[in-house]
């Protein structure tokens, strides 16, 4: 089982090729982009790969409908959560996950890790990331909001360093950077909270 990285987005329509190559232009940045037959405005699978060939992660488009692997997804990220902490960010996933319409999911692999491979794969998530409404997942990390801000703890207990994060107070997002191996911090976001020193 690989790491993933994806992004739930509340719109089903496709991101062209094109439009995913013009967000590597536009950073400068050189890779491939690579689809096995389909069309370029149909696709369900594309291989990111730097320019010598090495893959950097494989992007699967999956749309959620009744049976679907997005739809799967879904499902177990809401069994999932339901006990994570903070329980409002818990609560707030549970209800977003009914209006993702697409789950575009990045398998990173060994080039990701190889001279600018993180730069090019998330130069492609943020540009499908800012097309529609959607939040972010990362394995043994957790969720963020639309903004992009972190709110829910799956990370694993001896993280550290700073994070951007994002509690819910009376249905509206507080936003802030914490140190995740700071423990006052850390119990403080767990119980839903801003962190008193940040």
């Amino acid at each position: 089982m690989g790491y993933y990285v994806r992004v739930l987005s509340t719109s089903e329509s496709r991101i062209s090729l094109s439009e995913l190559q013009a967000a590597l232009d536009d950073k400068q940045l050189k890779a491939t982009l690579t689809i096995e037959d389909e069309s370029e405005d149909d696709w369900t699978q594309i291989t990111l790969s730097h320019l010598s060939g090495q893959p950097i992660a494989l992007l699967e488009r999956n749309v959620v409908e009744a049976s679907s692997l997005g739809s799967e997804e879904l499902a177990e990220f809401a069994a999932e959560v339901a006990d994570c902490k903070p329980a409002s960010a818990a609560q707030w996933l549970l209800e977003y996950f009914p209006r993702v319409k697409c789950v575009y999911a990045f398998q990173v692999l060994s080039g990701t890790y190889k001279e600018n491979g993180w730069d090019i794969l998330d130069a492609v998530r943020q540009r499908i990331w800012s097309a529609a409404p959607a939040i972010l997942q990362a394995d043994n990390e957790g969720f963020s909001n639309e903004a992009g801000y972190h709110i829910l703890w799956q990370f694993d207990d001896s993280v550290d360093g700073p994070w951007s994060m994002a509690v819910l107070s009376d249905r509206q997002w507080q936003e802030f950077e914490m140190d995740l191996g700071n423990r006052a911090h850390r119990e403080a976001f767990l119980q839903g909270t801003v962190p008193s020193d940040v």
